[in-house]
């Protein structure tokens, strides 16, 4: 059963408990206001706003912040929380004046559990779910019209990129081989192709490997990411904090490399005899491994199980 709490307007909701929730507040602690990128059901973003935090919400996905709004009407009335459809990655675009600061700024990069509930929504791989995958209308494709034009190269090249797959190269040309027969419409296509590769012993973790990928290359995740940091960390207050939950070895590695470049004084190639760059550090990285859910947590939501919390600070 789903956690209950208490907001202050004296409205009651059920919801699961966002990942990572006591580690969030933590590392926000001091911020005033605040920028959630990935406002998804609104657990993050209610609790910071049940401290008084100041919280402006975006989502690309224009049923998420529907609900977020409706659950959190009455912060968006007394004037503490906004809420802005738009991708992350394209905040100068959304709405977000180009000069807006924030003390902390939050992206939780996973698929919210309404949008995994939803089997419309296509995220799962549950029997009957279309091919769907799409987080907002700005994504050009769904998952399964990827899966049937794909070229079978690039497939591959996707397949362990983005899933680490050891046999991409025949799944990919198991795929295509299946779509010449049958276009593929719903996740028991794809899962059937994934078992026919992997064998019948294969289950859950291999499904949900396989789909993350393919999410991946629908929402175009990971090139969004690469893009948003250097402009999200523009958008920090001095000391102020960027803190970012993945669940994906790609999307943790862009924050970790990002996060170590700006924390370093000198950026120059190692053979470069004289220092161009800028010399000095961005700001300090505050967390030297990640943060996992505790085993508690995993236990009420094995969604946590592949979370991991980097952040980072801005020199003051």
């Amino acid at each position: 059963m789903s956690p209950v709490r208490t907001l202050p307007s004296g409205r009651v909701g059920a919801y699961h408990v966002p990942v990572l929730l006591a580690e969030i507040e933590a590392l926000l602690a001091g911020a005033s206001t605040v920028l959630d990128c990935t406002l998804g059901g609104g657990g993050h973003t209610a609790a910071l706003l049940e401290r008084g935090m100041r919280v402006t919400g975006v989502d690309r996905d224009p049923r998420a912040l529907a609900a977020a709004r409706e659950r959190l009407a009455d912060f968006e009335g007394s004037g503490q929380f906004r809420a802005l459809l738009t991708n992350y990655a394209a905040l100068d675009t959304g709405g977000l004046s180009v000069d807006e600061r924030f003390d902390g700024i939050l992206l939780d990069l996973g698929v919210s559990s309404h949008q995994f509930d939803d089997l419309a929504r296509g995220f799962t791989f549950r029997e009957g779910a279309p091919l769907d995958m799409r987080m907002g209308t700005d994504a050009e494709t769904d998952a399964g019209e990827l899966l049937n034009t794909i070229d079978e190269v690039d497939l591959s090249a996707l397949l362990r990129a983005y899933a680490d797959e050891p046999r991409a190269a025949r799944m990919a040309r198991e795929i295509v081989r299946r779509r010449e027969r049958r276009p593929f419409a719903t996740a028991d296509d794809l899962v059937d192709a994934i078992r026919a590769v992997l064998g019948p012993r294969s289950g859950a973790p291999d499904f949900a490997r396989i789909f993350q990928a393919i999410r991946i290359a629908v929402n175009d995740e990971l090139s969004g990411l690469e893009h948003a940091l250097p402009m999200l960390r523009d958008r920090l207050t001095p000391g102020g904090v960027l803190a970012i939950i993945s669940y994906h070895s790609g999307e943790d590695r862009l924050v970790k490399n990002a996060f170590r470049d700006w924390s370093t004084a000198c950026i120059c190639p190692p053979r470069q005899m004289i220092c161009t760059c800028r010399g000095v550090p961005l700001g300090e990285t505050l967390t030297r491994r990640p943060i996992n859910a505790t085993e508690e947590e995993v236990e009420g939501n094995p969604r946590a199980r592949s979370a991991r919390l980097r952040a980072w600070k801005l020199a003051l």
